[in-house]
């Protein structure tokens, strides 16, 4: 009796302690997949996770880490070839988007912070927000509230037809040039993007241009680099994305100002098209060159800079002369025709005013007899 209820009770106990640890963990794998499933809503409304999110912001360097950095303005013509992936599509096919269709969607989602172009200079704190609403009203952009939309987070929605993508036509970008101390090398990132609306003034002549935003490069990124492009007319298929283009450098803009003490844009310091044309090159090429500067060559790197001008300035003099030696073989034949020439009218000059010369033939001697003496004669 007593074995039976000691084995009861064994069995007692083990159905009591294996209960919470099922229910634990079925607790535990129902908070699993409502986890889960947060992130699945998230990734399919958003298409951005904060894991995403934090590892590209975690991936750009602080000031701190650098030693030196140059800030410069580009605007990027979307009439360019080079420029025409941030343009096309015009209307959203396939899932693809153009660049300001992109922006304009995330920033009536409350998915995007933008900030009010200040002419000169860019503040990107909360003072500077711009309000989406009072952006829509001051360009003429037809909307209407979303659902979901309340005072704090407004939501809006605009027709495809009334996004004026086709009149954004340039772009204003904040490029920073850096010397990264953690990598040792040069590396050259987008800060923010401004898109510029092209309109026509009130007697549809003169094409004005509105800087409407400025929006982070870094809170666009995410966002970017799910979205894919076409970026050649050779290669049908989407291999690039948003963030691989501006990355990568693959777009062409015109450098229309560079931070200095004075805030002065490119036209102000330079009013001439040609001076400010020259101005540009310049700082291009001291930027492009600027890397090279910053280490002392080795032994190997001075010898193969010796040799190469060595074999430039051998080849600038054969190249000299072969170019004289070319010119002497031009004249020579002239100078050849001449005295040939020369000389032949002079042998004809000679032979017609000196008569042949005849020679004369001697007469044959002979022995004469002998001769008195006159002085025998005499006698």
């Amino acid at each position: 009796m007593k074995k039976i209820t000691t084995l009861i009770l064994t069995l007692m106990a083990i159905a009591v302690s294996v209960v919470p640890a099922q229910a634990q963990q079925e607790s535990s794998s129902s908070s699993v997949m409502r986890r889960g499933d947060r992130n699945r809503a998230q990734r399919n409304t958003s298409q951005v996770t904060s894991r995403m999110q934090n590892r590209l912001e975690s991936s750009a360097p602080s000031d701190a880490d650098l030693s030196w950095m140059k800030v410069i303005y580009r605007s990027l013509d979307l009439t360019k070839d080079k420029n025409a992936p941030l343009y096309f599509p015009e209307q959203p096919e396939e899932g693809a988007e153009s660049l300001f269709r992109l922006i304009m969607r995330l920033l009536t989602n409350d998915e995007l912070t933008v900030y009010e172009y200040l002419d000169g200079r860019e503040v990107f704190s909360d003072t500077y927000r711009i309000k989406v609403r009072e952006m829509l009203d001051r360009f003429h952009i037809y909307y209407q509230e979303a659902k979901g939309s309340s005072e704090r987070h407004p939501k809006f929605t605009i027709e495809p037809s009334d996004v004026p993508a086709n009149e954004v036509l340039s772009y204003f970008i904040v490029e920073r040039w850096e010397f990264d101390n953690r990598t040792n090398r040069m590396r050259t990132r987008v800060e923010a993007i401004c898109p510029v609306l092209h309109r026509s003034d009130d007697y549809g002549m003169e094409s004005m241009k509105y800087p409407m935003f400025w929006v982070r490069y870094d809170d666009l990124r995410p966002y970017l680099s799910t979205q894919n492009i076409f970026i050649s007319d050779d290669n049908n298929l989407p291999t690039c994305t948003f963030d691989d283009y501006f990355q990568l450098g693959l777009y062409e803009g015109d450098i229309y100002k560079t931070r200095n003490l004075r805030n002065k844009s490119m036209a102000q310091l330079y009013p001439n098209p040609d001076d400010m044309k020259r101005a540009q090159d310049s700082i291009q090429n001291s930027l492009d060159k600027f890397e090279d500067k910053l280490w002392v060559p080795s032994l190997e790197e001075l010898q193969a800079r010796s040799e190469a001008k060595a074999k430039a300035e051998a080849q600038a003099q054969g190249d000299g002369e072969e170019q004289v030696n070319s010119r002497d073989d031009a004249d020579k034949p002239a100078r050849k025709s001449v005295t040939r020439r020369g000389s032949k009218k002079s042998k004809e000059k000679a032979t017609k005013s000196k008569p042949a010369k005849v020679k004369k033939s001697k007469a044959p001697k002979t022995k004469s007899a002998a001769t008195r003496s006159v002085r025998n004669r005499r006698k």
